[in-house]
């Protein structure tokens, strides 16, 4: 069930301007189903994510040229992988040279008793495991979290297997970190229910929705109340100091996410 152009960054317009709901941020990028930028999801004290900063995603690898000539127009410099090691194919077209790809294996794969934790309380595949792996492994999400910080000037790709699992993860801290309400980091995390069907399609493979659904529905909740239950009473930045990601790179991400208003 696990989802194992130019160098000019992009013309961003005034912040409310750029405001979408989360079902309209979706890009169609040739080759890939769960794309969406999180541009214009508003933030505490005024301002919104900055357009074009950080686009989250299912594997880029099976793009098309016509895929990657899209995400190069959208600004994407940075393509920063959670995948693991074992994971990695060959891209279907040439990742365009403009293109840098930072690894960050999320799972801590040798972990296998952590895993086993997890599956046997079906906590995998849903926001149900998003809390527990924070507290044991937030070394692990710092890490993803240093290589957006510090990426080259243009848009963040952030990517796992499905664009759902991973990346959710790491897309629900970040937001969290720059200021994004939990409301709003649960509704574009349930964007991915309706951009998934397609690539499971594609993929030659059964859809999860109901296998995950009764999952929640034995433990009496939803995918927004996991999400709202990873958030509840959690002191992102906090945890993420302690786990190494420091100050300098808490205000590099959140100047690379945050567009005031004014």
């Amino acid at each position: 069930m696990d989802d194992r152009g130019s160098d000019s960054e992009p013309v961003l317009g005034a912040a409310r301007g750029n405001w979408r709901p989360a079902g309209e941020r979706g890009l169609d990028w040739e080759g890939c189903f769960n794309v969406r930028d999180l541009g214009g999801i508003p933030v505490a004290g005024g301002g919104l994510i900055r357009a074009g900063a950080v686009v989250r995603a299912d594997n880029p690898e099976r793009l098309t040229a016509a895929g990657w000539a899209a995400a190069v127009e959208h600004g994407i410099r940075t393509v920063v992988d959670l995948r693991n090691d074992n994971e990695h194919q060959r891209d279907l077209c040439e990742r365009p040279a403009s293109v840098t790809t930072v690894r960050v294996p999320l799972d801590d794969a040798a972990d296998t008793a952590f895993w086993a934790y997890l599956w046997e309380n079906e906590l995998d595949g849903s926001p149900l495991y998003y809390r527990v792996f924070l507290e044991r492994k937030a070394q692990r999400c710092a890490a993803a979290l240093t290589a957006i910080a510090r990426a080259e000037p243009g848009g963040v790709l952030v990517h796992c297997g499905l664009g759902r699992d991973r990346t959710g993860l790491i897309v629900m801290v970040l937001l969290a970190l720059a200021g994004v309400a939990p409301d709003d980091i649960a509704a574009d995390y349930e964007v991915s229910v309706d951009r998934l069907p397609p690539l499971f399609a594609a993929l030659g493979m059964e859809d999860q929705a109901d296998e995950i659904g009764g999952i929640l529905a034995r433990k009496n909740t939803t995918l927004r109340a996991a999400l709202l239950g990873a958030l509840d009473g959690l002191d992102v930045e906090n945890r993420l100091r302690a786990a190494g990601f420091g100050g300098d790179d808490i205000s590099a991400l959140r100047e690379r996410l945050v567009l005031l208003d004014g």
